[in-house]
């Protein structure tokens, strides 16, 4: 040490003298007492700290739950800050449904804690799939393969083709209020990438979804345009019944109208699957021929068919009785679905 050194170091210690000396720190145990003291409060700051980081945000949780399907930091982005945890019920591997993770972010000195459910479910067609008027879709084309849909409390998000067709990761709001379509949108998009990274497939990882359609919303029914669908028509009978219809503003991934009436508690449904990843594919040889060039895809036979339309499987539903008071039989309503919805979507006439 120095000469100039050793004299700054003196004038700190005797600067430190004088203060504990205008203290009344004056003997040497009185010292000790007071850098005791000192220590503590400094102990008592750093635990304060520790505690505050450990409530108030996942500097001390898991960088990913629900056997890495979900990252911390995509739950964050979508319910908030706050330390992560996640609590499996059931074989969380198994994609037949039933199983799901429960994902939490926990906030605040008081325990509080937002939470979402999260499930990998797979179709067999698309029945699973009727989406309401308020639901918001997100394209694999304009998304970089992410293919869904979202509203405020709970999303969808299809797994890539290469872990097999109509698998799908789906997000549910713990509590009344959802954080809103595009952050759930968001997460189901990256929890599709975690499933599919612990699976094994999908080439590479979606972004996340960025251009989502606009909600729809229920409406009288158009009886000259059901559903928005021109040539799509109804018999006069259905004027002042009390019927409305909820319409999605788009038709990619899956498009659905639902009709309902004050006069009942059922409501017929109308659906278009334009992503071939929405339920297994149909073999030709086991199926049989519907209208036109379209063909039975299910059992059932009478809910939903598969045509081709630019070269891609498309699958179209119909969810009803004969609905006596809209159109004159069931094949009528068929057919006149088939045709207006092929020309809305750009497909080929299929009759």
């Amino acid at each position: 040490m120095t000469e100039q050194q050793h004299e700054r170091s003196e004038s700190g210690a005797e600067r430190i003298d004088a203060a504990l000396d205008r203290r009344g720190f004056t003997t040497w145990p009185l010292r000790v007492r007071a850098a005791v003291v000192v220590a503590g409060a400094v102990a008592v700051v750093a635990g304060a700290g520790a505690f505050l980081a450990n409530n108030l945000s996942n500097a001390f949780g898991p960088d990913s739950v629900c056997d890495g399907a979900v990252s911390a930091a995509a739950l964050n982005d979508a319910l908030g800050p706050g330390k992560v945890s996640g609590e499996k019920n059931g074989a969380w591997e198994s994609p037949s449904g039933g199983a799901f993770c429960t994902a939490t972010v926990s906030y605040g000195v008081f325990g509080n804690s937002r939470s979402v459910f999260v499930q990998v479910d797979q179709a067999d067609d698309l029945g699973p799939y009727p989406a309401s008027a308020g639901d918001r879709l997100f394209a694999a084309s304009a998304n970089g393969g992410a293919a869904g849909a979202a509203r405020d409390d709970r999303a969808w998000a299809l797994l890539p083709g290469e872990c097999g067709t109509g698998l799908r990761v789906e997000v549910k709001s713990g509590g009344e209020d959802g954080p809103g379509a595009g952050k759930l949108a968001r997460l189901a998009a990256a929890a599709v990438n975690g499933v599919a990274a612990d699976k094994g497939c999908g080439k590479t990882p979606f972004p996340a979804p960025h251009a989502l359609s606009q909600a729809g919303h229920e409406h009288d029914l158009n009886s000259g345009s059901i559903c928005g669908l021109p040539g799509f028509t109804a018999t006069g009978a259905a004027g002042g019944n009390g019927y409305k219809e909820s319409v999605n503003t788009a038709f990619d991934p899956v498009w659905t109208c639902r009709i309902s009436t004050d006069r009942s508690p059922f409501a017929y449904s109308f659906t278009i699957g334009t992503e071939p990843r929405l339920r297994p594919p149909v073999i030709e040889k086991d199926t049989s021929p519907a209208f036109g060039r379209s063909r039975w895809a299910t059992p059932l036979r009478d809910r939903e068919v598969v045509a081709t339309c630019q070269g891609r499987p498309t699958y179209f539903r119909m969810d009803s009785d004969i609905l006596q008071t809209l159109f004159p039989s069931t094949e009528e309503a068929w057919k006149q679905f088939l045709t207006a919805g092929a020309k809305t979507i750009g497909c080929e006439p299929i009759l």
